[in-house]
């Protein structure tokens, strides 16, 4: 069987998510692989799996903030607010030549900070149990709310000015759930020629870096991040002895509530072993997820 871990994957573009799990489904041989976010399939970059028991520290990855290098087409439209939707609207030529840097740096500065967010239609939201881009691709009309999201960098790092476009490459910080083609289109309003994304890729989810990821075609047990590992990487540690390793795993609280730094902390035993994610109860420590012995070796 193999061993549990966290795996980071590279996706390529073309492909779903999903089908980079079904790939490492069958290169490592378990059915157990869960994932902390997707990817659309025309973006690359970083996807984190979770494989066995490890699939437990997903929760604490999930919503980790993002970093994403992004190609904006300004003048252009679409249905889906990206490369892969129709297109709804080009402005006219001289409306785009007529857009100034300026005009850019400010769009951008307010789509910078604390900001509400309507997410694009064309995407997995619910809406009355169903998937918005569903809704959207049956001809039904679909109304998101806005969210409340924080792009704490929305950087240009390239201008490339073209016949009736611009194309803006970007880098962008971003908290969980902020969508980079809404970002895009509402980039493309603020100047009043329409915009939306043509590239994207995802290099970080929280301290994880896709330059430590591996391609699909790489994909192996040697490449799986240990638990203990990965769990001191997303949160503080608390180290535990053997008794209070013990102690935890049946559910019982421990001394020791002011070793905590943060609102919780990765429990690590004397081997190295993830024992499992612990919180402070008053000047007690009480677990709130154990890892299956099976899955902390």
């Amino acid at each position: 069987m193999v061993r549990p871990g966290i795996l980071l994957v590279d996706k390529p573009g073309g492909i779903t998510s999903h089908d980079v799990v079904s790939r490492a489904r069958r290169a490592l041989g378990t059915r157990k692989i869960g994932h902390a976010g997707t990817l659309d399939p025309m973006a690359t970059g970083l996807l984190v799996l979770g494989v066995e028991g490890a699939t437990r520290l997903l929760t604490y990855i999930v919503g980790a903030d993002k970093t994403y290098e992004a190609t904006i087409l300004l003048g252009v439209a679409t249905d889906s607010d990206d490369a892969d939707g129709v297109e709804t609207a080009r402005a006219d030529a001289a409306d785009v030549a007529a857009v100034t840097d300026e005009a850019i740096a400010a769009g951008i500065a307010a789509l910078t900070g604390a900001i509400e967010q309507v997410p694009s239609t064309v995407s997995a939201i619910k809406v009355a149990g169903r998937r918005a881009y569903d809704l959207a691709r049956a001809g039904e009309e679909v109304e998101l709310k806005a969210r409340s999201v924080t792009v704490s960098r929305f950087e240009v790092r390239e201008t490339r000015r073209g016949e009736g476009t611009i194309e803006l490459d970007v880098v962008v910080d971003c908290t969980s759930g902020t969508y980079i083609r809404a970002l895009a289109r509402d980039l493309g309003r603020a100047v009043r020629v329409g915009g939306h994304l043509t590239a994207l890729r995802r290099t970080r989810i929280g301290a994880f870096d896709v330059a430590a990821a591996a391609s699909v075609d790489d994909i192996a047990e040697d490449a799986l991040v240990a638990p203990a590992t990965a769990a001191a990487v997303v949160m503080s540690v608390l180290a535990v002895g053997a008794d209070e390793a013990r102690d935890l795993r049946h559910g019982k609280r421990i001394d020791g509530g002011g070793r905590l730094t943060g609102a919780v902390a990765a429990a690590i035993d004397p081997d190295g072993l993830l024992i499992g994610v612990v919180e402070k109860r008053g000047t007690q420590v009480k677990s709130v997820m154990n890892m299956p012995v099976e899955a902390a070796r």
